[in-house]
């Protein structure tokens, strides 16, 4: 039977958008019909995914302001939030192709958010297509991918850090770019994005839920190792406002609200 884990990195390191968002289903699909099943050994990871040329990666303070007219604004916009999405592809897929020795269900999770992950892609990249720009039309940053990397060594740290932190940011900021492109006529995206804060408050509280499976089965103190983890991590960097409701609804404690309302 093929391995899970396997078919991953094969889909990780593949470079074509639309053959990466193809494969990731095919597997989503044969592991929901019972055809794959997950090998505990070492899988010798890259630290790079596979990408595309385009877009043009540069670090978070280089990129170009948003262009002054308002249809290449709104590409822009959607442009970035389409390139979030590829990079969740891949940080599903990396999951579950790094970590071994997991319950069955972290792979499950994992797979599902890849698979989920690259229905957004297409959804953002067609709509992209409407408006005359595709995926790599814009200069993007791999800041996401960093922290990937900087996690590679430990599942824990890795589900407090992406989902919890870089994914969850997006929870707090889509209500307002929905609110912006609703103003300038994008009902389309908002639908889109609507879709997209729904399913990601799920990946959130995925993220949540094997960061507290992690730190139960080392004995340790989630809101202290969260803690721990900010100051090492994202000293002076955390930002508000917070969405409350959506991040609850992913799993974080009242204590951890206090905790990132105080860093922000």
């Amino acid at each position: 039977m093929d391995d899970l884990r396997k078919l991953a990195m094969k889909c990780l390191l593949i470079t074509d958008p639309q053959e990466k968002v193809r494969t990731t289903q095919t597997t989503y699909q044969r592991w929901l019909d019972g055809e794959l099943d997950v090998s505990e050994h070492d899988i010798s990871v890259p630290d790079e995914p596979g990408r595309p040329d385009k877009p043009l990666l540069v670090e978070p303070r280089d990129l170009p302001r948003r262009r002054k007219t308002q249809e290449s604004g709104n590409a822009s916009l959607i442009h970035a939030i389409c390139h979030i999405e590829f990079n969740a592809i891949n940080l599903g897929l990396d999951a579950v192709a790094r970590f071994k020795g997991l319950p069955r269900q972290f792979y499950d999770d994992w797979i599902r958010v890849a698979f989920e992950e690259s229905q957004h892609f297409e959804l953002l990249r067609d709509y992209l297509l409407t408006m005359n720009f595709d995926y790599g039309d814009f200069p993007a940053h791999s800041g996401m991918w960093d922290m990937a990397k900087k996690t590679h060594h430990d599942p824990l740290i890795r589900m407090a850090l992406v989902p919890r932190v870089l994914e969850a940011r997006g929870l707090d900021v889509t209500p307002k770019m929905m609110n912006k492109l609703r103003g300038h006529g994008e009902l389309r995206a908002v639908e889109i994005l609507e879709i997209i804060l729904k399913e990601e408050i799920g990946h959130v509280k995925i993220g949540t839920h094997w960061f507290n499976y992690l730190c139960a089965q080392r004995e340790l103190d989630p809101l202290v190792i969260f803690k721990d983890l900010l100051d090492n991590y994202f000293e002076g960097e955390l930002r508000g406002p917070f969405y409350t409701e959506a991040r609850k609804e992913a799993g974080f404690t009242d204590e951890e609200m206090a905790l990132l309302e105080g860093r922000a």
